[in-house]
């Protein structure tokens, strides 16, 4: 009869030890466990394809809104419309980097509040371009930050590393393949556009030949990403002749 319980005992000894295993693996695994990154593939017409590795992790909105535009095509035949000597910027439906969106996002970097981003834009690193209104700051101190939260399609690929930007700008993505396709984009012969209304010339670089994105695709792994939040875009021209002349 002892020998009987002490056996009963053991085996239940066992099964806890297993079962205390089994719950400490679980433990371990969802401790442990880390979302695949979702991988964008970018094709560039006549260059190849490009992919980059987002980071909801870094900028969740930025990653959300990014994600949705591309499900929705909206990056499909848009060009590089703007080349620098540290970046490569595209996104932009004019072709020029003066489309508007009627929708922004609030921008994920330190300078606006934002403190768990700490990517770098350092080469291959993929940032969210905006609107800087900080030359008009004199007439309002507002429009600096209306200028933080003006970026939502426009991206732009650094070539080299940039500190400067590092806290001004919301990376939320870098190149994991293709960074010679980007670097070849970059040495392509540029002009400059002057209005033909002003005659200001702009400062903006543009490619002759503008490289066209013909499709961008994006792969979650399964993961269901949100709809991004979004706000009214800010009428920056009509706010400053406001403010300037009380026009309406």
């Amino acid at each position: 009869m002892k020998n009987k319980k002490l056996t009963l005992s053991i085996i239940g000894l066992i099964l806890v030890l297993i079962l205390g295993g089994f719950l400490a693996y679980g433990y371990y695994q969802k401790a442990t466990y880390k979302i695949q990154r979702p991988i964008v593939s970018m094709e560039i017409e006549g260059y190849g394809i490009v992919k980059m590795e987002l980071y909801p992790d870094m900028a969740p909105n930025t990653v959300e809104n990014f994600i949705k535009l591309i499900n929705e095509g909206y990056y499909n035949g848009l060009t590089f419309h703007r080349i620098e000597e540290s970046l490569i910027q595209g996104g932009d439906t004019a072709g020029d980097g003066t489309g508007e969106t009627e929708s922004t996002i609030k921008g994920e970097f330190s300078l606006n509040g934002y403190e768990e981003n700490t990517l770098k834009f350092e080469k291959g690193t993929v940032g969210l371009a905006r609107q800087d209104y900080t030359y008009y700051s004199s007439i309002d101190s507002s429009l600096v930050e209306k200028g933080y939260n003006s970026g939502y399609a426009q991206f732009f690929i650094m070539v080299e590393d940039e500190e400067n930007f590092n806290g001004y700008y919301a990376p939320f993505a870098k190149v994991t393949e293709g960074i010679e396709i980007v670097e070849k984009i970059s040495q392509l012969e540029t002009t400059t556009k002057t209005d033909e209304q002003t005659g200001e010339t702009s400062k903006t670089t543009m490619p002759i030949v503008p490289p066209v994105i013909k499709s961008m695709q994006v792969e979650t792994f399964g993961v269901e990403y949100d709809e991004p939040k979004t706000e009214q875009r800010f009428d920056a021209n009509n706010f400053i002749m406001q403010k300037l002349y009380g026009a309406s």
